[in-house]
């Protein structure tokens, strides 16, 4: 597609958004572009922007992912021991069972130990997530898994120490919109478009709940503010 030379515009703008369309598709440079009012150095440099965001993003993300798998790990393990994953009393639905039995697989493939902080470093954040939903079914035909009882009351609920008055479904649903934050930019999809000021104070506020110094650490820490500011200046 060529794009005629308009205000602001120039023939470099135009033949570098037709060589980078050609690399990463029309329909992915055509929402910048949309969002640009179709100035075509205005869609690279949010294409730009939201790189930069995104990666600063991710780095917070990873403090949330890591102090949750770290902590769930540890309440579990206070409650049915150190290899909490193999005791049939925690009662993992089959969607959890199949997840953890692909990550021993990776191991195994990989000649890695299957020692508790390598299990623990290779199941994904959807994993630890899905501890605190109610649970799916056992097996394919039922029954179904009781989290509430079985994760939740018995251990999980120490994970946010911070925040006595929530409940399973408030943590859940709190940190599984994280997930879908975090999947957006692992796929590396656009997301200028969401109000990233409050995804930012969501994730204070829920890492918070779980250890308020690593909350202070990220807002020392992250560039995410300063990128927002650098936009909307």
């Amino acid at each position: 597609m060529r794009y005629d030379k308009g205000p602001g515009r120039n023939y470099s703008d135009s033949a570098n958004f037709e060589a980078l369309e050609a690399v990463l598709s029309h329909e992915r440079l055509h929402k910048y572009l949309r969002e640009a009012d179709a100035d075509l150095r205005g869609a690279l440099q949010l294409y730009d922007w939201n790189t930069s965001v995104s990666a600063a993003f991710y780095e917070v993300l990873q403090w949330v992912e890591i102090t949750l798998r770290n902590a769930i790990h540890r309440c579990l393990s206070c409650t049915y021991g150190d290899e909490w994953y193999f005791d049939p009393r925690v009662g993992l639905d089959h969607a959890s069972r199949g997840q953890f039995e692909n990550a021993l697989g990776r191991l195994r493939q990989e000649r890695k130990p299957l020692r508790a902080p390598d299990i623990v470093a290779s199941l994904s954040f959807g994993f630890w997530i899905g501890l605190l939903g109610p649970g799916g079914l056992i097996t394919a035909s039922g029954p179904k898994a009781d989290y509430e009882r079985t994760l939740w009351r018995a251990a999980l609920r120490r994970v946010f120490p911070y925040q006595t008055s929530l409940t399973r479904k408030n943590v859940h649903k709190s940190l599984d919109y994280l997930r879908t934050l975090r999947n957006r930019i692992a796929h590396h999809e656009p997301i200028f478009h969401r109000d990233l000021a409050r995804d930012h104070a969501r994730i204070l506020e829920v890492t918070g709940w779980m250890s308020p110094v690593v909350s202070e650490r990220i807002k020392q820490n992250t560039r995410v503010p300063r990128l927002l500011r650098g936009r909307s200046g």
